[in-house]
């Protein structure tokens, strides 16, 4: 017979899932904000409520801690970003993307916004483990956007136009971000949104045209 936990086991279990919690929710707003390299165990722990010893029951070191605070903060972030695409053709779900990602409260919001933009030139100096982290991670997204199965079986055209919309999105959020002048800085984004608009309308022609399996 399998033997049931006991409720102190089952509430230590909770515990410790809550306690993860507030470290990958913690740990994300310091990666977004301060960069993998200033991200730190202890301001970290100071962050989530948490005693730096706690952090060993969890992780064995920083660099397992900045791999799971990214793929949890992009994970709930791209539920984020692609929102419900019920009822959308593909035209509108990606002009709904941009529009979500290419605007003010998204640009003004370091802590909480997309970590592929905000680690994006960490990445290229990181140790091989992050940068194959983060090409997975992007190639998962670029999956659900455009609603395939893996990348690499994934209709091409319409893997094409994620792709397209994605490096748009991020560059345009980056340069907004480094424009201290703040009307530049909206045009920038207008001016993206505009771009994201053409793309979608070309997804739309290449429909028409067949481009599409």
């Amino acid at each position: 017979m399998t033997r049931m936990p006991a409720p102190a086991d089952k509430t230590r279990a909770e515990l410790k899932r809550e306690s993860l919690g507030r470290i990958l929710l913690a740990g994300a707003r310091r990666l977004r904000r301060e960069g993998l390299d200033r991200t730190a165990i202890v301001p970290v722990m100071r962050d989530a409520g948490l005693t730096h010893g706690a952090f060993y029951a969890h992780f064995s070191g920083k660099d397992q801690l900045t791999i799971a605070c990214f793929v949890d903060a992009v994970r709930r972030g791209g539920k984020r970003w692609i929102g419900s695409v019920k009822d959308a053709s593909w035209s509108q779900r990606l002009k709904r993307m941009a529009g979500r990602y290419l605007s003010t409260a998204h640009r003004d919001d370091l802590a909480d916004g997309c970590a592929f933009t905000a680690l994006s030139s960490d990445t290229r100096r990181a140790g091989s483990d992050f940068q194959a982290v983060y090409a997975r991670e992007l190639r998962r997204l670029l999956d659900a956007i455009a609603e395939s199965g893996p990348a690499d079986d994934a209709e091409p055209a319409r893997l094409d136009d994620a792709i397209a919309l994605m490096a748009l999105c991020m560059g345009g959020l980056a340069l907004s971000r480094a424009v201290a002048d703040r009307p530049f800085s909206d045009r920038i984004l207008r001016a993206c949104n505009t771009a994201a608009g053409v793309i979608a309308d070309r997804a739309d022609q290449k429909i028409a045209q067949g481009e599409y399996r």
